[in-house]
């Protein structure tokens, strides 16, 4: 059988060890079977047993090239040795929910798949596809040629592309997407209209989903933090700590701020 493996990435200090920890509790719960939980990172203290915390595999980026625009140190995932591992890869960003039924990404075949953003997010469904690597599936070592390319060519690349996942979605001729339903925008589908969002809060996912995913602002962490009046960008302003996420941050390890 397959050895499957989940992902994460953790640099710096945006995201706290409680994010890997509330996200691997998460995955156990929508896993059926045995797997694999990889958090790279340059910071292991506060993980929980159950999460193999490895090094970031370098692909020529200075500290401060990390902190630009994308997520440049994600394309060490794609490393052809990537410390040993064999089988499928499932990359999950940080800020990504999970709801239900993760073996569905796993048993999907493709040589590397992702989320349509344009009609995931509801922003044109029949416009040229988008990726966004929030979500992402592979099996180990067979994309080397993104981070080695990009080793051999980073000013060029740096230059050229805004994210690390446009780099990708350039370099890569066989990419294809997960249904539009199983992977839905915070943004897009539970978010109140502009006005409501200050007396009631965002709707919880609906049955069916799979992940909810977190882009730009705001982030989970930011629904249940008490130091924030207003966790959304102008003109939205939803405020108060949304309920349904609290209780999902909890309920997988987490603590409230």
């Amino acid at each position: 059988m397959t050895e499957r493996i989940i992902l994460s990435l953790k640099y710096g200090t945006r995201y706290p060890a409680d994010y890997v920890n509330v996200l691997y509790n998460a995955c156990r719960k929508a896993m059926r079977g045995s797997f694999r939980f990889v958090c790279l990172t340059d910071d292991p203290k506060g993980l929980v047993e159950g999460i193999e915390a490895l090094p970031i595999p370098d692909v020529g980026l200075t500290q401060q090239e990390w902190y630009r625009g994308g997520i440049w140190p994600k394309l060490g995932i794609y490393d052809r040795r990537l410390h040993g591992m064999t089988g499928r890869c499932l990359f999950i960003d940080l800020d990504m929910v999970i709801v239900s039924d993760l073996d569905a990404f796993f048993d999907l075949p493709g040589t590397f798949i992702g989320i349509n953003e344009t009609s995931a997010w509801g922003r044109d469904p029949k416009g040229a596809p988008k990726l966004c690597s929030a979500i992402i599936a592979f099996d180990a070592g067979s994309l080397p040629q993104l981070a080695e390319e990009f080793t051999a060519n980073k000013p060029q690349i740096l230059n050229r592309f805004r994210t690390e996942q446009d780099y990708t979605a350039a370099t890569l001729p066989d990419i294809s997407y997960w249904p539009d339903d199983w992977v839905i925008s915070f943004k897009r589908k539970l978010r109140r209209p502009i006005g409501i969002d200050l007396v009631i809060e965002p709707k919880a996912p609906p049955q069916g989903t799979k992940v909810l995913a977190f882009h730009g602002t705001p982030r989970p962490i930011d629904l249940i933090s008490r130091e924030k009046l207003f966790w959304d960008r102008f003109p939205h302003l939803g405020h108060g700590r949304v309920s349904w996420m609290a209780r999902y941050w909890l309920d997988n390890g987490g603590t409230l701020p």
